[in-house]
């Protein structure tokens, strides 16, 4: 039983990643209807710009969780109003390519600037070492991982739904053509929302920079784990985006566990199924099919 409990924590802790990048990534699909392939890159230059910033002005994760999202939501706005917006109106299979394209070339300015060997980055002292819950020994920095990432997440879903601000995002997400008949101006909300969505992915980065190795590509195989985790949810929506975060990381925990060969397989797996049961994913629109 506390092998059952270590893997659960273990893999709510790796599906709050997978939960706050794809909140942002739902998001920004819902608003936009933009499938963001750079959204791993996105994570990856959080976890870079937080190495980097420990590196050269001694910013500790502490201040890493604060000052990178910033930076990574003005990063998106300027995206977002230099690249994405040209393209709204057309096929999503532009935006799709250059996402794509924005993707190869953010990965290879990295690999110029600091190689592929990876950057260190330590974690503050007090989230080292373990912690020993009833019995299960655990990883501090990961137990804070899930509890900071779970606190976001509420964070979120408060200002999504008690907010007027939420509201019209909520309602430009989930119901854009309803928003646009009830006087919405949609497109108003296209930069912001955009800007947040990357900054999401930027703070999965900045958590994932103590434990992972930091590298140019850390973020494709994460960006194909998200896309699994938005369709298993459901496409735009949000809170099926963090329902099937923690969902994918507790199967990747006990995939690891159990049948290590086929841990990744098992996530395409469970989406193969769901989308047999409902085409749409557990919270998507029908019409996200259509």
């Amino acid at each position: 039983m506390n092998a059952v409990l270590q893997y659960a924590v273990q893999g709510l802790a790796a599906g709050s990643f997978y939960a706050l990048a794809a909140l942002g990534l739902a998001i920004i699909f819902g608003v936009l209807g933009v499938v963001n392939f750079a959204h791993g890159a996105f994570y990856m230059l959080g976890a870079v710009t937080a190495a980097v910033l420990l590196d050269t002005l001694d910013l500790t994760l502490w201040w890493a969780l604060l000052v990178v999202p910033v930076l990574m939501f003005v990063f998106g706005v300027v995206v977002e109003r230099l690249l994405v917006q040209w393209l709204l109106r057309l096929d999503p299979l532009y935006n799709f390519l250059l996402t794509f394209g924005l993707t190869l070339v953010l990965v290879e300015l990295v690999k110029q600037k600091y190689g592929v060997s990876g950057l260190p980055y330590k974690p503050p002292d007090v989230l080292r070492g373990r912690v020993d819950l009833a019995g299960v020994v655990l990883p501090r920095y990961q137990l804070f991982v899930f509890l900071f990432s779970v606190a976001i997440c509420v964070l979120v879903w408060l200002v999504m739904t008690r907010t007027r601000v939420g509201m019209i995002v909520r309602a430009s997400t989930e119901k854009p053509e309803l928003a646009r008949a009830l006087g919405i101006n949609v497109g108003r909300w296209v930069t912001p929302v955009f800007g947040f969505g990357v900054a999401l992915a930027g703070l999965a980065g900045v958590l994932a920079a103590p434990f992972r190795a930091i590298t140019a590509d850390m973020g494709n195989n994460f960006a194909i784990i998200l896309f699994a985790v938005v369709v298993i949810g459901g496409l735009g929506s949000i809170v099926g985006a963090v329902v099937a975060g923690f969902m994918v990381g507790l199967v990747e925990a006990f995939g690891q566990a159990y049948a290590p060969t086929f841990a990744q397989i098992l996530i395409f797996v469970l989406m193969a199924l769901i989308i047999l049961v409902r085409p749409a994913g557990l919270f998507g629109r029908k019409e996200a099919t259509a």
